[in-house]
């Protein structure tokens, strides 16, 4: 009696387990993220970001430009004829121009930051399934060695009493039969929780834990969703990108200083003269169609998808509370069912020791028992899952 009674002791064990290696959800995030692609580049592209802010912010749109530039005689008449310049040029700010620019590279910047939070989102939401999905292997595992435990004492038992001539030869084949068919579970376990402990160790890069705590339920007052302001920053970024088209409709016009030292011939001295250079480009009526339109056409569906996005969130919000509370009504149904079927194997236990009750009989029971604490575990992983997806849908981190 007493191996009957540490069965279920061990399968209250199995959905979270314990061991001295424990693991927690958010510390597995942090591990999956520095093993992102993006997460070795995200300071580069931070830098660059406020280097195109630093450039926007500049006086001029580009760096100025010095060109020096020599004319002589020596080929020809060679009467010493000589000519120098240096030209100092700038390019400058059209009207508006530099303000929209300082918007674009300011909106261009958010917009990083708010799609590296999103990805980072993204990232935790397949952190939290491989968590749980590793939780139901571990126990499907647990219950799985259980329940050949089980089977093999019955089997002991069974030919004992085979040999005493209490029991049929057919019984003790049906007690084997059991104990190989729980091996063969056994197996078909191990080898589907080796398997999902590689998927977790590709995610995160470390050693799977034994120990999984479950996520409390965030409040329903949350910040907002990473993704929305993700969508909002890129909206934000497509509008500014506009603005700045509208305001760049021709190429940046030039200022230029020029110093012009000058003689004849040998017998001249040099003569300086200072002029003052300004190129206007001309503005190309087909090309700024063609930008302004590309960037008006970009603007308007990135406004579409964050419409979309908010609408996509509302959804899986309000799918995610539902499969929660339905998850939470099937985990009531599942104890009740496992405390029935522990109550009617307990009898029958005690009817086949009297020999007032056979063997199939009590395996049946067990089988039944079984299937309900597989099926309760089950449900109780279930429930922290739809716990991590809710908060998933409300775009809080681990």
């Amino acid at each position: 009696m007493h191996k009957r009674i540490a069965i279920p002791i061990l399968l209250t064990m199995l959905v979270i387990g314990w061991s001295a290696q424990a693991q927690t959800m958010s510390s597995a995030l942090e591990q999956a993220w520095s093993r992102h692609p993006l997460a070795a580049s995200s300071t580069l592209n931070r830098s660059a970001a406020q280097a195109r802010v630093d450039l926007a912010s500049g006086l001029t749109p580009g760096p100025a430009s010095l060109s020096l530039s020599t004319l002589n005689d020596q080929i020809g008449a060679n009467r010493g004829k000589q000519e120098w310049e240096l030209e100092v040029e700038t390019p400058l700010w059209l009207p508006g121009q530099r303000s929209a620019a300082q918007a674009e590279a300011n909106a261009t910047r958010k917009e990083l930051e708010s799609q590296q939070l999103a990805l980072r989102l993204q990232l935790a939401g397949e952190v939290r399934e491989a968590w749980w999905a590793l939780a139901q292997a571990q126990s499907n595992y647990t219950l799985a060695v259980a329940r050949h435990t089980a089977a093999q004492d019955l089997k002991s038992d069974v030919e004992r009493r085979t040999r005493a001539g209490e029991l049929a030869l057919v019984d003790f084949n049906l007690a084997q039969m059991e104990q190989l068919a729980t091996q063969s579970e056994v197996d078909e376990a191990h080898s589907t929780l080796q398997q999902t402990e590689q998927n977790y160790r590709l995610l995160t890069g470390t050693v799977p834990p034994d120990k999984l705590e479950p996520e409390s339920l965030a409040a329903p007052t949350t910040p907002e969703h990473p993704q929305i302001l993700a969508a909002a920053a890129t909206t934000l970024a497509a509008q500014t990108k506009l603005a700045l088209a509208q305001k760049s409709q021709r190429e940046a016009p030039t200022v230029a200083l020029r110093l012009v030292r000058e003689r004849s011939d040998f017998s001249d001295t040099y003569a300086d003269a200072l002029g003052l250079k300004l190129t206007i480009p001309f503005s190309l009526g087909a090309r700024v169609r063609q930008e302004l339109d590309v960037n008006h056409a970009q603007a308007v569906q990135v406004e579409a998808e964050y419409a979309q996005t908010v609408r996509r969130i509302a959804l899986a919000q309000e799918t995610s509370q539902r499969l929660l509370k339905t998850t939470q009504f099937q985990l009531e149904l599942a104890t009740q069912r496992t405390a029935r079927t522990q109550d009617n194997l307990a009898l029958l236990e005690k009817s086949f020791a009297l020999g007032e009750s056979d063997l199939p009989t009590l395996l049946r029971a067990r089988a039944a028992h079984f299937d309900a604490q597989a099926l309760l575990h089950r449900q109780q992983i279930n429930v922290h899952t739809a716990v991590s997806r809710v908060n998933q849908s409300l775009g809080v981190l681990p």
